[in-house]
């Protein structure tokens, strides 16, 4: 995938969910991983010509894994001119060793996420994206469907009232296939997960799920995505469709 089809995909999310208005400042999460600095590359090419001006910044909430060297990260947003801020915490530890959890996932995700959200609002950002992209909506669909009894997947724009925090996710229409197409064609510098549980979570489990699914049945994965647009979910804002 080029930049240029990245930035389309992009800027459709952001039109029809009015994701971006004007004078925002919006931190992008960085985990270091492709799909996190492919939203890097496109929410920077679309602060270039996006009607609605907005600044930009980066943030890494760093784990606590020795390994993980996240310089290349920073280089990168230093070449793109993007303020980058590295939160250093203990979650790895307070996990793994501490509490030693054998299904950790979600108590990762939860504390990992308020590091995030509270380093966005201490750099005063309004919002915060996301780099979910649409697999990963079509996966959390599933997940909730045959772990939980509901149909569900996490909204495209939400309001943190807590946190006063707009989440917004400018990829959902971005294929993972492309993500990988897009890290190789221009050489992202990922950091590899050191996570120990990695690959083999109930998401892993979805994402080989709907990778049959689709195989099985040509064109299945788009086909739950349009169930997911069109399913009225609770808590997802109306989409507005822009002529261009």
């Amino acid at each position: 995938m080029k930049l240029q089809q990245l930035l389309s995909y992009t800027r459709k999310a952001v039109d029809e969910y009015e994701m971006i208005q004007e004078g925002d400042h919006i931190a992008v999460g960085i985990s270091g991983g492709k799909d996190s600095l492919t939203l890097l590359y496109a929410m920077h090419g679309l602060k270039r010509f996006y009607p609605h001006h907005f600044e930009l910044s980066a943030v890494t909430v760093d784990l606590g894994y020795s390994e993980c060297d996240f310089t290349p990260v920073m280089e990168l947003c230093r070449e793109l001119n993007i303020p980058y801020h590295i939160v250093k915490t203990d979650i790895a530890r307070i996990l793994f060793e501490e509490r030693k959890e054998s299904n950790p996932c979600s108590l990762c995700a939860k504390m990992r996420k308020g590091a995030l959200n509270q380093a966005v609002k201490e750099m005063q950002c309004n919002k915060v994206a996301y780099a979910h992209h649409k697999d990963d909506i079509v996966e959390t669909m599933l997940l909730s469907l045959l772990f939980e009894g509901r149909f569900y997947s996490f909204s495209p724009k939400s309001y943190l009232d807590r946190m006063e925090l707009t989440v917004i996710r400018p990829m959902m229409f971005v294929e993972e296939a492309d993500v990988i197409g897009f890290k190789n064609k221009y050489c992202l510098p990922v950091v590899t997960s050191r996570c120990p549980i990695d690959g083999y979570t109930k998401r892993q489990y979805a994402k080989e799920l709907v990778k049959q699914l689709n195989h099985e049945h040509s064109g299945a994965k788009q086909r739950m995505f349009t169930a997911i647009l069109n399913g009225n979910i609770q808590g997802w804002p109306e989409r507005v469709f822009y002529k261009r």
